[in-house]
């Protein structure tokens, strides 16, 4: 397995078409998280990454899947300088200056190259006699293995509410072999913003 730098996995082969699809391989959720809603209010969309071009385009594709279901949604390095986003306690004046009630964090984690090795195989006639054992040698057909190289991608997901200081949802994704930098992180903060649906953090509270 060889670690590669996430960024540039991620912008290798820029213009090709997407052939990753993401899965989640393991979700969680407050159990509290019922009573809390973002309706109407205003989404904090945060991209943990030192690239500046990978934080700023998911981010602003964050802040349209959070538009496109009501929500107020906010880029957060308009919010904030990068420099101040480095540690807790100064981006928490920048968030609440900003009233940011919720934040939708994602995070690369890895991209590792692997492979899978496939053996070879043997195909050949049914003998239970020496004759046919005998021809067995000359008719059997034997299929080489095959090694087949990916990249694997793991994002860590999170949904935050901010005045509670809260974790309400996680999840970890695993996506194959991407190569569109754009559609890649489209899809990935789509499936995200379909979670905090999903979860109900989007609908509007009984009064």
């Amino acid at each position: 397995m060889k670690r590669l730098g996430i960024a540039s996995i991620l912008v290798v082969g820029f213009s090709l078409a997407l052939s990753a699809k993401i899965t989640f391989t393991s979700t969680w959720k407050w159990m509290d998280a019922s009573t809390i809603s973002f309706a109407g209010k205003k989404i904090a969309a945060l991209v943990i990454s030192q690239d500046d071009s990978l934080r700023v385009a998911g981010e602003e594709a964050l802040v349209r899947e959070l538009t496109a279901r009501g929500l107020q949604g906010v880029a957060t390095y308009r919010i904030a300088p990068k420099e101040e986003l480095q540690k807790a306690e100064r981006a928490k004046v920048w968030f609440e200056k900003a009233n940011v009630e919720g934040v939708v964090a994602v995070r690369p984690v890895s991209a590792d190259k692997v492979s899978t090795y496939t053996p070879g195989t043997w195909i050949n006639p049914y003998y239970s006699t020496f004759w046919g054992y005998y021809g067995y040698g000359w008719g059997s057909v034997y299929i080489p293995g095959t090694t087949q190289r990916e990249t694997v991608v793991v994002v860590e997901s999170t949904i935050y509410s901010v005045p509670r200081n809260q974790l309400l949802w996680a999840a970890v994704s695993e996506t194959r072999n991407p190569k569109d930098l754009r559609q890649f992180i489209e899809e990935l903060v789509k499936e995200s913003v379909d979670e905090l649906h999903k979860q109900g953090l989007a609908r509007n509270l009984p009064k």
